[in-house]
């Protein structure tokens, strides 16, 4: 019997390396498995057709989407070094903050990756060397060409056009300079260990830290947010630390993060919401003083409805402490059902 778990994924999808950061850090038995064509036709019965997907050790079935794996694993190991903290209201921050990264922090990294030649021709072919591994230059090639024609022509679907890429590339900073600054005092977000939310985080930039001019940009701006994704990269050796407790003063990177949120990220997942229940194509916004547009997303209207519910299940003290964090940083109107 398999007693342990498969990841299947690549090194190039910000959510195969979450995922397996997470299982490295919680020390779950696993292998990771590298989703090559062949590997990708064990897969093809998944849906929705993304990865990293999940194979369980006791049946063999398989899971995906990287934030329900969590709680999956979380319900099976509850007390193996588990990254949602004990207290509800910073368990809800974490989710808050990790869907951020999941959905607005990925808009910087593919805008990175595909907005500029180097970036494209650099990646293209780092992505199909790994798909592909040994493969003739001329396979590389013709794969690389083909992921890059793709990808580039998804831009403007999600978002990433040169009216948006003003108000992404701003954000990244914003995110880069928040982390460096809280990295000179902790590597951590709610205590001294890391949560869902470092692991969303560390998913995407990961990516940004491999890719040419987002490298570049981090080793001026932010060395020690590369240093801490090579770390994050690999923690199960970290030692176990602590939550911090409720009543404590939330971290500026925290507060910031959120009031990113409440600016951004929430009047962005509003509009995109509202555009759906419309049955519109696309829809527009004014996000940091500039005009956004992009294609409508339904994942994304699922996005704002699971925060949604898991802020409607929050109580007492820790729904009191949560609202007024929540009023100080703009994200608690979008969260009222």
């Amino acid at each position: 019997m398999q007693n342990y778990y498969r990841l299947i994924g690549q090194v190039g999808s910000p959510y195969s390396m979450k995922m397996r950061a997470i299982m490295r850090y919680r020390r779950l038995p696993h292998v990771f498995v590298v989703a090559t064509p062949k590997v990708r036709e064990e897969i093809a019965h998944v849906r929705p057709a993304v990865i990293p997907v999940l194979q369980y050790p006791e049946d063999k079935s398989y899971q995906n989407d990287s934030t329900p794996l969590i709680y999956e694993l979380e319900k099976r190991h509850p007390v193996q070094r588990s990254i949602v903290p004990d207290d509800p209201g910073l368990a809800f921050l974490a989710h808050l903050v990790e869907d951020l990264a999941d959905e607005w922090v990925t808009k910087m990294m593919f805008i990175y990756r595909w907005w500029r030649e180097v970036d494209q021709e650099y990646c293209s072919k780092w992505l199909a060397h790994l798909t592909l591994q040994a493969a003739d230059p001329a396979a590389i090639n013709e794969t690389a060409e083909y992921l890059k024609t793709r990808q580039v022509g998804r831009m403007p679907i999600v978002g990433n056009t040169e009216i948006t890429k003003p108000i992404i590339e701003e954000s990244f900073f914003q995110v880069l300079d928040i982390l460096e600054r809280h990295f000179q005092k902790s590597y951590y977000l709610f205590g001294s260990r890391p949560s869902m939310a470092e692991f969303g985080l560390f998913g995407q930039l990961f990516q940004l830290a491999y890719d040419p001019t987002p490298l570049s940009i981090m080793r001026k701006e932010a060395p020690g947010v590369a240093a801490w994704i090579s770390l994050l990269d690999d923690a199960s050796g970290a030692e176990d630390g602590a939550w911090m407790n409720p009543d404590d003063t939330l971290p500026e990177a925290v507060m910031e993060l959120l009031q990113i949120t409440g600016e951004v990220y929430f009047p962005f997942l509003l509009a995109n919401n509202t555009a759906f229940d419309k049955g519109e194509d696309t829809f527009s916004l004014t996000l940091m003083g500039k005009p956004y547009t992009q294609g409508v997303f339904k994942y994304q209207v699922k996005c704002l409805q699971w925060l949604r519910e898991h802020y409607a299940g929050l109580t007492g003290k820790a729904k009191e402490r949560v609202d007024a964090v929540l009023k100080e940083t703009g994200c608690y109107d979008p969260l009222q059902s």
